[in-house]
């Protein structure tokens, strides 16, 4: 399966980050949730301090783009394989980037691109 970050990860169960976060677990991947609030979802704990020591395939994001400048650095020292840009978070400036990197962009919904099983 495909080892996953959800950069933006939320302890609350109406966000979408939350329920990425369940479903991806239920699926089998290995999911990392990262956040700014420390809280826990399905029992895995959301990180708070971005320190990510394993291979990562994918980072499905629930940050806004005007929030996500400063997580770059972080996105690209985790090399990951694709970056999934679910509906609010779309950032041009980022994609191109990622796309200089060779790295796969996906502009979808997560939740729904697993029940479709074309995760």
């Amino acid at each position: 399966m495909k080892p996953t970050i959800v950069l933006g990860a939320s302890p609350n169960p109406s966000r979408y980050s939350y329920k990425a976060v369940k479903l991806l677990s239920s699926y089998g991947h290995r999911t990392i949730p990262l956040g700014i609030r420390k809280g826990e979802i399905n029992g895995l704990e959301i990180l708070t301090d971005w320190k990510i020591n394993e291979e990562v395939h994918t980072i499905t994001m629930y940050i806004r783009a005007d929030s996500q400048v400063q997580y770059y650095d972080f996105i690209f020292s985790l090399n990951p394989k694709r970056i999934i840009f679910n509906p609010g978070t779309e950032n041009d400036e980022l994609a191109i980037l990622a796309n200089e990197k060779n790295i796969k962009v996906i502009k979808n919904c997560t939740l729904v691109m697993l029940n479709q099983a074309i995760y």
